[in-house]
């Protein structure tokens, strides 16, 4: 008997359902026996299945919120200067990122979702540090004073990307 997807292979191997020969190169073993790749029917869950739409429905939701929370941040910042403070807003606000943007998708998993949950948090930060100037025509004050000022920044978004991350894949 020769295997039905490579007949120059010869077997004794048959599927456990349609009775096809396979060969160990074909057969999936399954809980029920062995099986041919057709019968075994070897699905992704439903959700890790992300069509387009979906991802346009999180992105969407990722940039909504991430305006949102970047408001957030910029009056939280002002009323509360302290440089520290933005180690705990920024994982909290990457928290309710990576939650809104799973909850968008019906708490889909994905690598591209927890992308987009990770730019969000960066927009989110880019948004609080030009909100000033642009609704209140203050002066541009993205260049830091000095160089703490910026590691702690840096540290904190990239905290708030690996909580968006991980709520989110």
């Amino acid at each position: 008997m020769r295997c039905a997807t490579h007949p120059q292979v010869e077997t004794n191997l048959r599927c456990g359902k349609c009775g096809k020969p396979i060969c160990p190169k074909c057969l999936v073993q399954t809980p029920v026996g062995a099986r041919c790749s057709d019968c075994a029917r070897l699905h992704k869950s439903p959700i890790y299945r992300i069509s387009i739409p979906y991802y346009l429905k999180s992105a969407g939701a990722g940039l909504g919120v991430a305006i949102a929370c970047g408001l957030v941040w910029w009056v939280i910042d002002r009323m509360i200067p302290f440089l520290s403070f933005s180690l705990l807003l920024a994982p909290a606000i990457g928290y309710a990122i990576g939650k809104v943007v799973s909850l968008s998708v019906n708490r889909k998993r994905s690598t591209g979702l927890a992308i987009i949950a990770g730019i969000a948090v960066v927009i989110s930060y880019l948004v609080s540090i030009f909100a000033g100037s642009i609704l209140f025509h203050y002066r541009l004050s993205f260049v830091p004073v000095n160089i703490l000022h910026l590691v702690i920044d840096l540290v904190a978004v990239a905290l708030g990307i690996f909580v968006a991350i991980t709520q989110s894949r």
